[in-house]
């Protein structure tokens, strides 16, 4: 009876890691993606931004027509922070289905593998680091969904073209434009996700209330999502400059150079600000939201 009762139970995991991501994914991707376009316009911009030109860096293409004149020109704006919804969507359910649901399966592997009897709160720490760096680096599968989203968001001469089209002028590998560089930003920031995460979560429960609840989730996400942006902050200015179209034929090692000749330092950090105050909540918000749902029904079942 037991071998039924296991795979009854390993089942009841699977699909718990799959729907508890999946719907945090959906319900992330609805409330942020304005914000999350705003802030690869902002990384992607090379201006100065002031108060002649923000409408323009941020609603691009549409900054004239909809700025004209009532409801259609709140409206011009608002649409002009959807563009590439679609690829959006196809990436942010499967990245989050694949990175909270396979995290915690990749972290019981590595558990029974490196740590099978003793599992100190520092072993765990490495373990849901590593395990989360090693998710991190197998991220770039998905990669094209990014990238043509980022295309969108960022190059209104994109929104002019389909997958189709993208393709045959660029080529497909033109979809996997800065994949070392995401597999580097991946590889540090979700190590501090996972890693930060299960740090905070364990000094909030530990001894005191055992199993932790929406408040400890909530607190843990938040402080793994701060320290996974700000570590990725650099690589993710160059990769989304990458991406964006608009630095053809430039290498990453190439971008970094013109970045800190040409605008300082601290222009590794452009969009920092609204990437903590935007990212910070949707990735905390989903992270949250997956831990607790999963949790639940991993309970329920």
């Amino acid at each position: 009876m037991s071998p039924p009762q296991h795979g009854s139970q390993s089942g009841n995991k699977t699909y718990a890691r799959v729907v508890g991501s999946g719907v945090a994914g959906m319900a992330e991707l609805c409330i942020f993606y304005p914000v999350d376009t705003l802030a690869k316009r902002l990384m992607n911009s090379s201006v100065a931004l002031n108060a002649n030109n923000w409408q323009t860096v941020v609603f691009q293409q549409e900054a004239g027509s909809a700025a004209i004149g009532g409801v259609r020109g709140f409206v011009g704006k608002w649409a002009a922070l959807f563009p590439g919804f679609g690829y959006g969507a196809l990436y942010k359910i499967s990245q989050r289905i694949y990175k909270f649901g396979g995290q915690p399966v990749l972290k019981e592997t590595l558990d029974k593998c490196v740590f099978p009897s003793e599992r100190s709160p520092t072993q765990q720490f490495w373990c849901n680091g590593i395990s989360g760096s090693l998710i991190g680096a197998g991220e770039v599968v998905l990669l094209p969904f990014d990238v043509l989203k980022i295309k969108y968001q960022t190059n209104p001469e994109y929104r002019k073209l389909n997958f189709a089209q993208i393709c045959q002028q660029e080529g497909l590998s033109s979809l996997y434009a800065g994949a070392g560089v995401t597999a580097a930003r991946n590889i540090a920031g979700s190590f501090m996700l996972f890693g930060v995460n299960y740090a905070v979560k364990h000094s909030l429960t530990d001894g005191r209330t055992g199993k932790p609840g929406l408040v400890h989730f909530a607190l843990s996400s938040t402080a793994g999502s701060v320290a996974s942006i700000l570590v990725a902050c650099p690589l993710d200015v160059v990769k989304t400059r990458l991406q964006s179209g608009n630095y053809a034929g430039s290498s990453a090692f190439r971008i970094m150079a013109d970045i800190a000749a040409k605008e300082g330092i601290g222009a590794f950090f452009k969009g920092s600000i609204p990437k903590v105050l935007s990212v910070g909540p949707k990735l905390t918000f989903s992270f949250t939201l997956a831990q607790y749902l999963i949790d639940t029904m991993e309970r329920l079942s």
